[in-house]
């Protein structure tokens, strides 16, 4: 057996070949290539609607600022984060806790249950408030059979109000847990049975083995989950406007809209962001210089404990708990409702808001998880601090509310279309009109500057547990970094890039400030009729579009998640 050796001739002293590698070699030790090159470039426009708003922090206004922090800075600052400690606390618990006991334990139900988990992703976290309010009201079926059971009057009985920061603590939990139960039962998946075998024999029973190797091994992937819940919970508007509660989202809204103070309104846009930059520091920062790489190729099926008695009802118990209060139950009322009354007027309109929902969310999911692997790859090829601090700022969109971004986007958008109308009525005397505002293109611009961070967080913390050595390897066999990421790291991260398109896809589903404002006359989607119903206090017709955001959602959601659960090396492996 022999082997070719391939020499490629020396370049001429002084000729041109000489003279393109110099160059060449000038460019790499600059520290740009083709990958840095694209990452910057993503990153600089994605950022762009975020420099826009940020643009305006430096605008005089007028002492309405300094009345904000005399007033009413201290309240948003207290509420959000107790908002945000109770619904990080709760996903991280419901969610790694039954990620956990589908993936390694067999009982009744886990494997219905290791789909049907992720349904409560599909319900709007507004729609569910909704829905509690008028199930826990004084008025609701609840306290109704109360009065009427122990014949109690109004001031003979103590009942919660769910209309309360902790009930929207709550809200949000039911249905952002799956964020971190997704990737947590991804990271578990790609884990290695020796691992775990070499813990067993070590003496180290189940439960210390979960928590002593694979809950640090899949850290990156839980962390990634636990930052979407927390960014989420920052931007949302619907749940806690609905349950009066002072966050800094709602003070953004009202400084925009209500006081007509846009400047001071992106002020405090921008000390939300730098919350949510101290979170991402201070994880990074607990972590320092520890690396989560698999030191083995050797993957099986994994173990499935079996579990009887209390063991098995207690499993049971935390996994369709969640799953009763977060969707069975909600998804109940929204039927009796749709059946007893709905939106009459629905039934012709459907399939077409239907079909805008589903074309945009399926778009936004390719391109964000496209964007977002050439992001995290370039910034794993030359990881410097520039390629970092941009990806960064890129990845900070999804903790700014909905409505800011659109702003943001149709800025610099009504920019460009003027230019461009303008230079064209002066060299050729024709009117373009609006090229990009109020186009789907400006719709899913705001779509990828909101939702890059989901599929970004997700790929990255998969690519981040590929050991650097194969990319090495890869390389020596003469691989480009390109077919590297194509033939080699794409393969092992195929269920996490199924599970960032899977998370940006239901979002997208769900999204509705920047869908009002951003988007073409006369293009609806299900979220801006559901929303525009139930703003109206029209509850039972509003379920109908939440019943039907819920069914298109659903059929990829138990899709994705079966295709997760094979995409396992070893998977096959008797």
């Amino acid at each position: 057996m022999t082997t070719d050796t391939f020499q490629t001739p020396g370049p001429t002293p002084g000729g041109p070949v000489q003279a393109a590698g110099f160059h060449s070699s000038l460019w790499q030790r600059i520290g740009f290539s083709g990958w840095t090159l694209a990452t910057l470039v993503i990153a600089a426009l994605v950022t762009l609607p975020v420099l826009a708003v940020i643009s305006r922090v430096f605008v005089p206004t007028d002492g309405v600022w300094q009345h904000l922090v005399d007033t009413v800075l201290a309240e948003y600052l207290l509420n959000t984060v107790r908002l945000v400690f109770g619904v990080g606390v709760g996903t991280l618990v419901i969610g790694v806790g039954t990620a956990w006991l589908v993936t390694m334990c067999r009982f009744p139900g886990s494997r219905t249950l290791e789909w049907a988990l992720l349904l409560p992703m599909a319900v709007p976290a507004y729609v569910m408030a909704y829905v509690y309010t008028d199930l826990l009201q004084f008025v609701g079926p609840v306290q109704t059979a109360l009065r009427e059971v122990f014949h109690w009057s109004r001031r003979d009985y103590w009942f919660p109000d769910i209309r309360t920061l902790e009930g929207a603590a709550l809200m949000m939990t039911l249905v952002l847990y799956p964020y971190v139960y997704l990737l947590s039962r991804a990271a578990f998946l790609e884990q290695s049975v020796c691992v775990l075998e070499v813990s067993r024999t070590l003496g180290r029973g189940p439960w210390r083995s979960f928590f002593t190797v694979a809950l640090p091994l899949a850290r990156p992937s839980i962390v990634a989950g636990l930052a979407l819940v927390l960014m989420e919970v920052l931007a949302d508007f619907g749940t806690v406007q609905y349950f009066a509660v002072n966050t800094f989202v709602t003070g953004i809204y009202r400084t925009w809209f209500a006081m007509g103070q846009p400047v001071a309104a992106a002020q405090l846009a921008a000390v939300l962001m730098m919350f949510v930059l101290v979170l991402v520091l201070m994880e990074r920062w607990s972590r320092r210089q520890a690396r989560y790489h698999h030191t083995t190729t050797r993957y099986r099926r994994l173990p499935k404990h079996e579990l009887k008695g209390w063991r098995a009802a207690a499993a049971m118990t935390a996994c369709g708990l969640p799953l009763l209060l977060g969707f069975l139950l909600p998804a109940g009322l929204l039927v009796r409702m749709a059946v007893t009354a709905g939106d009459q007027a629905f039934g012709p309109v459907f399939l077409t808001l239907a079909r805008n929902s589903f074309t945009l969310a399926a778009l936004a999911a390719v391109l964000a998880v496209s964007l977002a692997l050439v992001l995290a790859y370039g910034q794993r090829l030359r990881p410097t601090p520039l390629l970092k601090g941009a990806v960064r700022v890129a990845a900070m969109g999804y903790a700014i509310p909905g409505s800011v971004i659109a702003v943001g986007v149709l800025i610099p958008f009504a920019h460009l279309d003027n230019a461009v109308d303008a230079f064209m009525r002066q060299t050729f005397g024709v009117s373009t009109g609006l090229l990009l505002s109020g186009t789907i293109a400006a719709v899913l611009f705001a779509y990828l500057v909101r939702f890059l961070a989901v599929s970004f967080n997700t790929i990255e913390a998969s690519l981040g547990k590929i050991r650097p050595t194969m990319d090495f390897a890869s390389r020596v066999l003469g691989h480009t970094a390109g077919r590297t990421l194509i033939r080699v790291h794409a393969p092992i991260m195929w269920g996490s890039l199924l599970t960032a398109g899977l998370l940006v896809f239901v979002d997208v589903m769900k999204e509705l400030p920047a869908t009002m404002i951003v988007r073409p006359f006369n293009f609806d989607t299900l979220a801006v009729r559901v929303y525009t119903l139930a703003s109206d206090e029209r509850l039972t017709e509003a379920a109908t579009g939440a019943l039907a955001i819920v069914a298109v959602g659903i059929v990829p959601v138990i899709l994705l998640s079966l295709s997760i659960s094979r995409s396992r090396p070893g998977q096959t492996d008797e």
